[in-house]
């Protein structure tokens, strides 16, 4: 039995979740964000402006919902050792999610490559493809997300450690590491000679190295709200779950990097 900081006797250690704004709000963001690409994608709307206005809409409600979140668990003592060991397991099953997905997405691009059809000139990549060489960008970016790898292991240690500043300079290093990445998948794309209307080539590719992208994005924000929280004291050497799941997440989209390394620009090519 704990004491709630609300001031009345709790019988469990789960934390149920007060009146929020934010799940519905985030919910109609996305449905108008998803709506929106398709409309753009079918040539219903002409204008980006109301894509840039779902997103903006996303962001706004992730920040005020994390925001909550952050007070929950740091302020609030919400968060106990069984909702802790609730959220790890949740994100465990998220980042199964991830993988099947990717997998999904690698099932297609290997269906055509390994066996190129008549459409295709008999041969992978199709004929006319002008590759991305494997030595360039995608091997700086490759060597980037290794050495952000070190860099956010090397904060882990130094959070379990408890040394503050140690902490600070790792999740610091990785955070430039992981937006220098998104920075040079955004060169690689603009300079590409292919684009995703290219065939089966181009939507596998840009679908796999897209969404990768795309995650990357993700991880850019959660590190940096994971360097915020270390500079403001939120996290401890027992209680850190916020960087646990990112430090994870971190080291899953890794492996799949190499993956899409590997067999799409390296063999693919």
């Amino acid at each position: 039995m704990t004491n709630n900081v609300r001031g009345y006797l709790q019988l469990h250690p789960f934390h149920l979740v007060g009146p929020s704004p934010w799940p519905i709000f985030t919910s109609f963001s996305l449905m108008d964000l998803a709506l929106s690409l398709g409309l753009t994608a079918h040539g219903y709307i002409s204008s980006i402006w109301p894509i840039v206005l779902s997103i903006l809409c996303i962001l706004y409600s992730m920040t005020l919902w994390f925001k909550d979140i952050i007070a929950e668990s740091t302020y609030l003592g919400d968060h106990t050792l069984a909702v802790k060991r609730g959220i790890n397991q949740g994100f465990l099953l998220f980042v199964l999610s991830e993988i099947l997905i990717f997998a999904s997405l690698f099932w297609a691009y290997l269906h055509s490559a390994l066996n190129p059809t008549m459409e295709l000139g008999m041969q992978w990549p199709p004929v006319g493809i002008p590759t991305i060489s494997p030595a360039e960008l995608p091997l700086l970016n490759t060597i980037i997300l290794l050495a952000s790898g070190v860099t956010v292991t090397y904060a882990h240690h130094a959070l379990i450690e408890g040394n503050r500043s140690h902490t600070l300079y790792g999740f610091t290093y990785t955070t430039i590491l992981i937006a220098l990445f998104v920075y040079f998948q955004y060169l690689e794309y603009s300079y590409s000679g292919f684009t995703l209307s290219d065939g089966v080539y181009g939507s596998t590719f840009f679908s796999l190295t897209g969404l990768h992208g795309l995650h990357m994005i993700m991880l850019t924000i959660m590190l940096i709200i994971c360097t915020y929280r270390v500079y403001n004291y939120d996290f401890t050497n027992t209680s850190h779950v916020g960087a646990e799941t990112t430090i994870l997440y971190l080291h899953v989209l890794d492996v799949i990097w190499l993956f899409i390394y590997i067999i799409v620009y390296w063999w693919g090519s």
